[in-house]
């Protein structure tokens, strides 16, 4: 986008753009501001579009887990809730760029060169790529009931780049630059499992279709099959599939984790990061305890699709009132913490997990409509 370009669209989602203001502000409701993350959300994916370090070939940019994954998942939803006709301009922008790589795939180079990165790069962010396209174009076909034709095509993009022999087959190679959550070696499962989560929600019974039949058990396979190894916040993505694949997970399985996330809710209600994966801070610095809208805002989101917890349960309740009480009224956000390094909010970085946070809180409230 040129200067002039940008410039016209910061201003316009600062003016509300997109937001159906009658219908809003009976949606915003009593208990947290819609209206607030809905602008948080936009003004975030706007600087992500003018952002340097994001802007790609082909005049795309760059899918990124922390910002645009989640953004996506997370507005079309609240778009609903708000009211709203249709997508905003932050919206289109990053749909348009997302459908141009799908539909001219083999002429756009990853994201990240072997050259430049360090060996195996390409394939990673590929990979990485490939299945975000996935995840971010169903979510808004399901809204329209409907998936649509690039979303086909992105599926079939990620298919075609599955692991198909060895330990990780069915699983996709994912981008690491040891930044946990997102670029680390726990990555791979994490969203091999939220590709199992989009699969079973795809608009026309995708699911059903023959033709990803092998690829989809080999998905499901890999999931179960490594299940036990991994750190508790895939354990979690892994309890988020089982409701659309019940048998991913053994009973025991399942209580026991339940049972673990039971004991580690902090007494405010509230979950932390730090708690459910192997992180440790390269600066030496020490990880933030306190509870967080990212290990919160996923956690509730699970549980409320986990079939053997009631949404009644004491649970699911106190992490929601945790959220409830925890939005920054003044920014629209749920805060959360980088597990990699003690960032400056201010910096470019800096508000990633909070980025990821808010999407995830948003899932998590909405889910109680």
């Amino acid at each position: 986008m040129s200067a002039a370009a940008v410039a016209a669209l910061a201003l316009t989602l600062g003016g509300g753009h997109g937001l159906a203001t009658a219908r809003a502000d009976a949606a915003a409701g009593p208990d947290w501001d819609r209206q607030a993350a809905a602008r948080y959300l936009d003004q975030r994916e706007v600087w992500w579009q003018t952002w340097d370090r994001a802007q790609k070939d082909h005049r795309t940019l760059c899918v990124s887990c922390h910002t645009q994954a989640t953004y996506g998942l997370a507005r079309p939803v609240l778009r609903e809730a708000l009211g709203e006709q249709s997508p905003t301009d932050s919206e289109r922008v990053m749909l348009a760029s997302i459908e141009k790589r799908v539909r001219n795939w083999g002429q756009m180079q990853p994201f990240y060169s072997d050259v430049l990165s360090g060996a195996g790069k390409e394939i990673e962010s590929r990979d990485a790529e490939s299945v975000l396209n996935a995840v971010i174009l169903t979510s808004y076909d399901a809204r329209e009931r409907r998936l649509g034709d690039t979303a086909r095509l992105a599926f079939d993009n990620a298919w075609a780049l599955q692991s198909k022999t060895g330990p990780d087959a069915g699983s996709w190679v994912w981008q690491n630059f040891k930044y946990g959550p997102w670029e680390s070696k726990e990555s791979q499962y994490h969203w091999a499992a939220l590709m199992a989560v989009t699969v079973a929600g795809a608009p026309d019974h995708y699911r059903d279709d023959p033709k990803i039949a092998a690829s989809l058990a080999a998905l499901t396979g890999y999931l179960g099959g490594h299940y036990e190894a991994q750190p508790l916040i895939n354990q979690v993505a892994a309890l988020w599939a089982t409701a659309a694949y019940p048998s991913l997970l053994t009973d025991a399985q399942r209580a026991r984790l339940i049972d673990t996330l039971g004991r580690l809710q902090h007494p405010d209600g509230g979950w932390s990061l730090t708690d459910l994966g192997p992180w440790a801070r390269v600066d030496k610095t020490p990880l933030e305890t306190r509870s967080d809208g990212y290990a919160t805002g996923l956690i509730v989101l699970v549980l409320e699709k986990t079939a053997a917890v009631s949404r009644a349960d004491t649970h699911v309740a106190r992490g929601v009132a945790w959220l409830l009480a925890n939005q920054d009224r003044t920014t629209g956000a749920w805060t959360a913490w980088s597990v990699n390094k003690n960032r400056d909010p201010k910096s470019d970085a800096g508000p990633f997990m909070t980025d990821a946070a808010t999407g995830y809180a948003v899932l998590a409230l909405e889910a109680r409509r």
